[in-house]
C-alpha cells in the first residue's frame, strides 16, 4: 500500500518560496491556516526547513514532525530524522494513527521529492500575489489529475502586506 500524502505550500507568482533560509513574508493567516490543516497530523520537511524554524517554535506542536537529512548523524530534538522520503513513510506507517495524514511541508527540494514519489492526495497552496527575490522556488507540478477548490482569500491589510488566496488541488 502506499502512503497518500499532503502537500502544503504558499508561493510568489514567480513560484517563490523562500529566499536565504527563510519565508519571503509574514501573513498571519496563512500561518493560521497553515497550523489549524497541519495540527494533529505529520508534518515532514527538510533540514534546512528545520533549521529555519526559531528554536522555540520546534518541534512544531502538536504535530508529530519529521526531518529528513542525508547526515545519518543528524539529530533534531522532538522530531524523527530519516535519510530519505522513501525510508520516512516507511517509518511513518508503522506508527501514524488512523486519523492522521501526512503534509510535506518543505522546502523546495523536499517538494520535489514527494512529487516524484509520492501519492500525492491533496495540494494546498497559497498563491501569494506578488513577486519578490526568492532563491528557492516550489517546483512544477502536473495538475492534470487534480481539481482545483478555492478555500481562503485574504485582501492586503495591516497585517498582509500581500493580497493571496488558498487552493486546495484533489486527486481526482
Amino acid at each position: 500500500m502506499t502512503m497518500k500524502v499532503s502537500i502544503i505550500a504558499a508561493m510568489d507568482k514567480n513560484r517563490g518560496i523562500g529566499k536565504n533560509n527563510d519565508l519571503l513574508w509574514h501573513l498571519p493567516n496563512d500561518m493560521r491556516f497553515f497550523k489549524e490543516t497541519t495540527q494533529g497530523h505529520v508534518v515532514i520537511m527538510g533540514r534546512k526547513n528545520w533549521d529555519s524554524i526559531p528554536e522555540k517554535f520546534r518541534p512544531l506542536p502538536n504535530r508529530d514532525n519529521v526531518v529528513l537529512s542525508r547526515n545519518s548523524q543528524f539529530q533534531a530534538e522532538g522530531a524523527k530524522v530519516y535519510t530519505n522520503l522513501k525510508e520516512a513513510l516507511e517509518g511513518i506507517s508503522k506508527w501514524i494513527a488512523p486519523d492522521q495524514k501526512v503534509f510535506i511541508i518543505g522546502g523546495a527540494q523536499i517538494y520535489a521529492l514527494a512529487f516524484n514519489e509520492c501519492d500525492i492526495e491533496d495540494i494546498f497552496l497559497t498563491e501569494v500575489d506578488t513577486t519578490l527575490d526568492a532563491d528557492t522556488f516550489f517546483p512544477e507540478f502536473d495538475l492534470s489529475n487534480f481539481k482545483k477548490t478555492a478555500i481562503q482569500e485574504q485582501i492586503k491589510d495591516e497585517k498582509h502586506p500581500f493580497a493571496f488566496q488558498i487552493f486546495k488541488w484533489s486527486k481526482q
